[in-house]
Formats: C-alpha cells, structure tokens, sequence
C-alpha cells in the first residue's frame, strides 16, 4: 500500500491556527478555515482582498509584519497584536511571519499565521483576581462580594434593590442580573422613575387606552407590557410620590394593574429590579417613602461603592475603557502614561464610574495615537496639581512629585497600611511603590495593614 501524501491545503486546514497568503499585492489568496473561525470573516470575503481591509489589525497601518519579512528577510515569531473581528470584537492574538517564493527563488508574496489568545487573556485576568462581569471590571473586595452573589440572585426571580450613588453603575449592575437570568432572552426595559413627573409616568409603565386624556387617539402599550417575559428595572425608585408609589405597590403584590384609563386588569409576568442613590429608611422616617413597598422592594439589596473606596479598581476600568473607545473609534492607543495614570488615580471622583469613562472618551477625542499623556487629561484632573503644595519649588516635576506622593497616602489609608495592596491599587510593582515612598520620603502608618510590625522595626531591619 502506497504511503499517504497529504497536500498542504488538507494540512492548513487542519491545524487550528489561522494561516493566510498574500500576493505581490498584498491581496489574500488563502484563507484556512482556522483564519475563518478566528475573525468570523468568511473565506470568500477574505479572498482578493488586501489584507488590512481584512484584518484592521493594530499592526496594520505603521507596523506590518509581513511587509517587515518580505523588506529584511527576516521571519517574526510570536509577535503581539490584535485585530478587530467581524462583530468589531478585539481579539489578541500572536503573529508569526514567512516570505513566499517561487521555484526560481523570487518573492511572490508572503504568509502569515497567527493564534487567538483569547483564553490565555482570560487566564491572565484570572490570575491578577479581575472579575468582569459584563461592563462592570474589578479586582476589589467590595465588588467581589456583589459578584458573588449575582449567580444566585439571577436564578431566583425576587425584586432586587440596587443602592449606590450616580454613576456607580447601578444599571449595569441591572443588565449582569437580567442577563445571567432565565429572562435573558426576553427585554430588559429601563425607566428613570425621576425624570418624570406622576402622570407621565404612571402612563410610561402602564400605558393608556384610547381616549383616557386629550390626545390619546390610540391605545398605547407601557412598559410593563413591552418588557413582558422581561425585566422592568426602576432606577431612582426614591424620587416617586406617595401616590405613585401605591400603584407600584399593588404591581408587586399582586403582579395586575390597569392601563391609564382602563378597566381590564392586565398580569404583569415582569421582574423588578429598582435602584437609588437616596437612603429609603431615611425618607421612611420623614413619611416621604412608603415602609410596606420598601419591604416588597428590599429582597435582595446590592450595594455598589462609590470609585472613591475602590480605587484599585481605578487601571483596570482605564484599561476596559481605552479598549472599548477603541473598537468604537478605530483608534490604536496604547494606554495612559504613567504621569497621566498618576493624576487619574488621585482625583476623587464625584461622578464615579461615569465621569472616569467620560475622562478617557475625552482623552480619546485629543489623543490620536500612542500613550494618553497629561496634556489630554481635563482640568479638573491637571488643576488639582495647582493645589497641592510641592515638596521643592514649583517646577513641574516638582508638581508630578507631590501628585504621586498624594496617591500614595491615599491608597495607603484605603488600605490600611497595606502596602502590596496599595501598589496592586496603584497598578505598580511592590519594589517600585517602596522605592517611591523613600524618594517622596512618604512617613508610613504605624502598621503595614498586613503582619502588625511597628514601623520603628521597620525602620530597623531597612524594611519599607
């Protein structure tokens, strides 16, 4: 029996790698069934193309490593990049290159192959102690809490409280329940219960009949019955009237109630979730929040923390953010400069989570490529220098030498004393974080928030 040949078609398609060529052109002339699966880019739409219109990988445009072989020679292994899937997804992957040439020795084009590290990103993640749950990031121990308890409450279908100041997050804290829930495929309806005054409202939720008001000239469906199946979340549940409040009251009781105008009672086959940033046993006690519907409310409460008591979790949102206004805006910036990480990790952030994500889409409107740097940074962030006394003179390193100084007593009394944890919140190394401390001549708590040494011993052994 004659030995088996395995052409090198049969062999590309079978190795998981994707793998594809180019002509002189740079325009693909293969496409291994791998490079589909990776990119979601389908062979045929592939082929004939030039290779960046396909991969709009990050390497594309200044740094092409297939046109840095075929320029030297020279192949490149396992080099880091990322392209943009088919869903606008970025995907890291590593790149190796090869120069293809004819019987005659020629150049005629080249190939690439390049292996998804989608996992191996994961299990990076996995190792620093990040947790993500959809938009929401976050390695501290707070959020962990909150994380850990999503699975159950999602499998459950009990009214869920959210409580956490503005843009903390409480709606995407909503979206992770509904979304880890059996509802997940029916809709997720928000209402902001504070925009509107009583009337609008209550026609919002529960809609209207023809005629029930001057104007109604046709029946109109609420939001109840558009999220059906569903889950209805009411953000600033504690803004409503009393009056408003007895008609949710009876929603949650007995899951009816009437369209504005009405007579037909209606189910309502809905889960509730609300949020507030107002403390409700605080407006129990002044008679403006009904006790009984706080209860119906109240199964399960979620509290978010503000930014401020979770600033470790400050360089994982920049990271999530500067890759989400990436894919969004078709840019390649690299990240935040140090300087810039250091005015971002000491502000402290009245806006929480929105007002960080709407500092890096700022940065993003300036910066065009590179780093984010200081000069992209607002005000607010860059001014705060101005009020902080420099340790020598006012020269700008001066200025830069008192921020980090700020940052680091600040993370050091969120935590403490603790110093690895305030360097992991810091997003530095150890060593670096003890080095600075003895640059800024930092003077440390009297305990390190870890084993309880006193800092003389400290001091003693030549210990940070």
């Amino acid at each position: 029996m004659p030995p088996f040949r395995a052409d090198a078609e049969s062999i590309l398609e079978s190795v998981s790698d994707g793998v594809f060529t180019v002509d002189a052109d740079w325009r693909i002339t293969s496409f291994n069934r791998a490079a589909e699966a990776i990119t979601g880019i389908r062979r045929r739409e592939a082929i004939g193309k030039t290779c960046s219109d396909v991969f709009r990988a990050s390497m594309c445009e200044t740094d092409c490593a297939l046109r840095h072989t075929v320029r030297t020679g020279k192949p490149i292994i396992n080099q880091s990049a990322f392209i943009i899937d088919a869903e606008g997804r970025r995907i890291p992957i590593s790149v190796s290159t090869a120069i293809l040439r004819d019987a005659s020795g020629k150049i005629v084009g080249g190939a690439e192959t390049f292996r998804d590290l989608s996992l191996v990103e994961e299990l990076r993640k996995e190792l620093e102690g990040r947790v993500q749950v959809g938009d929401l990031v976050s390695r501290s121990a707070a959020m962990r809490r909150v994380f850990d308890l999503l699975p159950q409450v999602a499998s459950s279908d009990v009214t869920v409280l959210i409580h956490g100041e503005t843009g903390t997050g409480k709606e995407l804290l909503a979206r992770a329940v509904h979304n880890l829930s059996a509802r997940k495929d029916k809709p997720f309806v928000p209402v902001n219960c504070g925009a509107l005054p009583d009337t609008l409202l209550e026609s919002e939720l529960f809609g209207y009949v023809k005629g029930a008001f001057t104007g109604a000239a046709r029946d109109k469906p609420g939001r109840f019955a558009m999220a059906e199946g569903g889950t209805v979340f009411l953000d600033e549940i504690g803004d409503i009237t009393p009056a408003m409040q007895v008609r949710l009251l009876r929603v949650l009781q007995e899951k009816t109630y009437e369209s504005l105008g009405g007579t037909q009672t209606r189910k309502a086959d809905v889960r509730i979730i609300a949020a507030t940033h107002r403390d409700l046993t605080a407006l129990i006690r002044q008679g403006a929040f009904r006790e009984d519907l706080f209860y119906r409310l109240n199964v399960v409460k979620l509290d978010l923390p503000p930014l401020r008591k979770r600033k470790e979790d400050i360089p994982l949102m920049v990271g999530h953010f500067v890759a989400r206004f990436n894919r969004r805006q078709d840019k390649s910036i690299a990240g935040v400069a140090t300087d810039a990480m250091t005015l971002i990790m000491a502000h402290d952030y009245p806006g929480n989570v929105r007002e960080l994500e709407n500092i890096i889409e700022r940065a993003f409107v300036l910066c065009d490529s590179g780093k984010i740097e200081q000069v992209h940074l607002p005000p607010e962030l860059t001014g705060q220098l101005l009020h902080v006394k420099p340790p020598v003179g006012k020269t700008i390193a001066a200025q830069i030498h008192a921020a980090e100084a700020q940052a680091i007593r600040a993370a050091l009394e969120t935590h403490g004393g603790n110093r690895l944890a305030a360097a992991q919140a810091l997003g530095l190394h150890k060593s670096t974080l003890f080095r600075k401390i003895k640059v800024l001549g930092i003077e440390l708590p009297d305990r390190d928030g870890r084993s309880g040494r006193k800092t003389a011993e400290r001091r003693e052994t030549g210990t940070p």
